[in-house]
């Protein structure tokens, strides 16, 4: 009997060291063909150009993709705490990764599978991760570019502090209507500069990257509503307003012009 379980045991760990090996190679493999991260450091976004009549009143405005460019230390606490509430509550203490989010992303992928569906499940991807995917990556769902998203999330929060990262994220995360970044969101919206937004105001917005169309002001007004409170529940829960607070800003409507 002890011979049996010292060979199930050796064959065991052979078997363990044969996975480790493979393992090993494809990260390797992967690694090699990671894009250049560092190119972040010189990020240069495209703009909106706004024409001004000599009276400061705009005239006209010439965008691709409608832009303005925030510094992060620009940008109110009230909006970067919505954002992290919504999206990634442990950003400032997690290393690229939140563990939690991969286990409940296995969890998804694993009943997925055994009901039949082979797409990769969403869900569990930090701030930083959605910064490597949205400059460096593409939005395909394979296995490759979900390691390659972990690997550079690695390296990015290596390289960038917090706040570099939040200032990326936040200036080129799509958030409908033809915006790119809060700024311009905050006057796609609401006609509003940042300083300006009201709590309701900035958990709508950080309300929408999950899928702008689902929340659509117009289209979908209950389930925008829905969202954005959803939102204020989290700043409640993270500390960042109080309970009254929340249910205060619960009480306004969109204010979407």
């Amino acid at each position: 009997m002890l011979r049996l379980l010292g060979w199930l045991f050796g064959f065991g760990l052979f078997i363990g060291l044969i996975g480790l090996v493979v393992a090993g190679v494809y990260l390797n493999n992967v690694s090699a063909d990671l894009p250049d991260y560092t190119v972040l450091k010189d990020y240069q976004p495209p703009v909106t150009t706004r024409v001004h009549a000599a009276d400061g009143s705009l005239i006209a405005e010439y965008a691709r993709e409608r832009r303005l460019f925030q510094p992060v230390e620009t940008i109110p606490p009230i909006v970067i705490q919505a954002f992290i509430s919504a999206e990634d509550k442990n950003f400032y203490t997690h290393g690229g990764i939140a563990f939690d989010g991969v286990v409940r992303a296995l969890r998804d992928n694993i009943l997925a599978r055994a009901s039949g569906d082979d797409a990769i499940q969403g869900g569990g991807s930090t701030i930083t991760q959605q910064v490597a995917k949205n400059f460096l990556l593409s939005s395909e769902q394979t296995w490759d570019r979900k390691i390659k998203e972990a690997l550079l999330s690695f390296r990015i929060e290596e390289t960038f502090s917090k706040d570099k990262i939040l200032e990326l994220y936040l200036n080129e995360i799509f958030l409908g209507l033809n915006s790119y970044g809060v700024a311009a969101a905050a006057l796609n919206y609401f006609d509003k500069a940042l300083y300006e937004l009201s709590t309701s105001e900035a958990a709508y917005l950080a309300a929408l990257p999950k899928g702008p169309n689902n929340y659509h002001p117009f289209r979908r007004p209950k389930q925008a509503i829905e969202r954005r409170n959803w939102v204020l529940d989290r700043m409640a829960e993270n500390g960042y307003i109080t309970t009254e607070q929340a249910e205060q800003a619960k009480k306004d409507s969109l204010n979407v012009v």
